[in-house]
């Protein structure tokens, strides 16, 4: 055995069926052990779309994604993509090769200071200075992904602990004799350095046992004050974030907890599509006035971040209960009345048994149900206006009312993405994917692979921004070589239309926001997968089937819609 096959054992003992990755001399040893042991190896274009992938299978599939990159400046490649997860608080693993132990600082190829990059933007990072201590390294990073607040990790594998021993000796010129001090005195610091890293390492590993997952939990006191407090309200209001999904398991369980507690809840991340499509309690609009007028307030994983004003969207008479893994964010910018460190899913199952038989707030529920159904008809009205070419509004309804019951959604994007959110329902839990927090363009490619590989019995469908697409649009040569039928759909109207629209409106400028009608269907046809163009609204229902037909057949599919201007969505900066 060498170095790469106690990773993959390690992999194989903790659930790792995949592996994503761009390939790399430093961690071919690895790559060939996990296929070796029936982990799918998958190869992307760039690494951050290794990452991303990974990201999507964790948050699907419940098992820690894992991304495996080479040294240098395949390593530096992940670094927005590991910010993008860390603030998303998804569990991951990164490896990373890494230059010889024994010429690490001495300008060995792609060597730099990797460790010190990921202080900031891991949860835990370490490098493996000997081959027997790949095995607990990588037993303590899932556990260090999965405990708390889950987040990435990443592990340095310096390459001559991944190879067979006698090739590294070649590699190190062990050699008897030679002439001269020096040499006698170099020759024996190598023999050494050799002993201390293989030392151990001929002994096959024992039973590799994964350490459960050290998880804050709500107290029994807790679950019962804020029951207390929610049947004195007369305006409660609930909002689930994505952390309340870290638990997929129980992600049907969450549904019908929150089905039985009876509060009119907004949804947000991940947490998008719990209820389904159609749910009386699941409200889509209005979030703002809804808050202002709510005099009990539950926030289930979500922060008082931007997306809530900082907090000053809750007003201060109501009961404001905050439910989060992360001590940091219970207090973030507004310290609520109760504050309870520990699993938001756990919490709102608990809570929807304290609260059963209770009548719930049907006065409360009837006029946000009316409020929604208001702008639902004047979304309906603004998708008739004509925009001289597709309605982009329309094309979002289109999309709407042709989506299956096992589809995912992933969407990548800026004014097209958000315009879709308000009108393109995800059909249940675990079936949106966006880039969080952080709002990192990019994410489409690499989530729609791990999304599609997690949960291959799905219609993953990707929602590109025309912009958004050119970051991961080669990775359609990845879904081609790796047969994964995605469809993708380019909202096209030659613009970073979120940013033109306040930037000439304030500063009269387009400059850097304009860009073109490019033929992405062929580009993507490219790389052989199916590229359809869409430039009538009469064509719509035709062009959608076609390529639902085509993925159902095995083949990806990109359809560019070139999509008019709108100002659905004038004046929604965040800052």
């Amino acid at each position: 055995m060498h170095g790469g096959d106690w990773v993959a054992e390690v992999l194989q003992a903790h659930g790792v069926r995949f592996v994503f990755t761009l390939t790399g001399g430093h961690i071919s040893p690895i790559l060939v052990a996990c296929q070796q042991r029936g982990i799918r190896v998958v190869d992307t274009r760039h690494e951050a779309n290794a990452v991303f992938a990974a990201e999507a299978m964790s948050r699907l599939s419940g098992v820690t994604g894992v991304a495996v990159v080479t040294a240098g400046p395949g390593v530096t490649n992940t670094l927005t993509a590991i910010q993008s997860a860390q603030m998303a608080q998804t569990p991951l693993v990164l490896l990373g090769g890494a230059a010889a132990t024994v010429l690490q600082g001495r300008g060995a190829l792609q060597d730099i200071n990797q460790l010190s990059l990921f202080r900031t933007t891991t949860k835990w990072s370490r490098s493996v200075r000997q081959v027997r201590q790949i095995v607990p390294a990588l037993v303590e990073a899932f556990y260090q992904a999965q405990s708390g607040v889950p987040g990435p990790v990443f592990l340095e594998l310096p390459i001559d602990l991944l190879y067979q021993q006698p090739l590294v000796r070649q590699w190190y010129g062990i050699r008897a004799g030679g002439r001269g001090l020096g040499n006698w005195l170099v020759q024996r610091y190598l023999r050494f350095h050799l002993a201390r890293l293989f030392a151990g390492a001929s002994t096959r590993p024992t039973t590799i046992t994964p350490k459960a997952p050290n998880l804050p939990r709500p107290g029994s006191s807790q679950v019962a004050r804020v029951a207390h407090k929610l049947r004195q309200a007369e305006r409660p209001l609930l909002l689930v974030g994505s952390q309340a999904l870290l638990d997929v398991a129980n992600s049907a369980a969450l549904a019908a907890a929150v089905d039985q507690l009876g509060i009119p809840v907004y949804l947000s991340g991940m947490a998008r599509g719990l209820l389904g499509r159609d749910h009386p309690l699941h409200m889509r609009h209005q979030r703002r006035s809804a808050l202002r007028e709510a005099d009990f307030v539950l926030l289930a994983g979500v922060p008082c971040d931007f997306r809530l004003d900082y907090g000053r969207h809750i007003r201060r008479s109501a009961c404001y209960v905050s439910v989060n893994r992360s001590r940091r964010d219970l207090t973030r910018n507004r310290r609520p009345q109760i504050g309870v460190l520990g699993d938001p899913g756990e919490f709102l199952r608990r809570l929807g048994g304290e609260l059963a038989g209770h009548s719930g707030w049907p006065a409360w529920q009837a006029t946000l149900r009316q409020r929604d159904a208001a702008r639902n008809l004047e979304i309906a009205g603004q998708a008739l206006a004509p925009t001289g070419k597709i309605n982009p509004l329309h094309l979002c309804q289109e999309v709407d009312a042709t989506l299956g019951p096992e589809t995912i959604l992933v969407v990548d994007g800026g004014d097209f993405v958000a315009t879709a959110s308000y009108i393109v329902r995800p059909a249940g839990p675990l079936s949106w994917l966006d880039p969080g927090p952080f709002g990192t363009l990019g994410v489409g490619a690499g989530f729609a692979l791990g999304a599609k590989l997690a949960r291959p019995g799905a219609e993953v469908w990707l929602l590109y921004g025309d912009g958004a697409a050119g970051f991961s649009l080669a990775e359609f040569d990845t879904f081609v070589r790796h047969q994964v039928p995605v469809i993708a759909l380019v909202g096209n109207d030659a613009s970073w239309s979120q940013i033109a629209r306040d930037q000439v409106t304030f500063l009269h400028d387009d400059v850097g926001t304009v860009l073109a009608h490019t033929n992405y269907h062929q580009v993507a046809a490219g790389f052989g997968a199916l590229g359809l163009a869409l430039n009538d609204p009469e064509f719509i229902p035709e062009t959608l089937a076609r390529a639902r037909e085509a993925a159902a057949g095995g083949q990806p599919v990109l359809i560019n819609a070139i999509i008019g201007k709108s100002d659905f969505r004038q004046g929604s900066t965040s800052v």
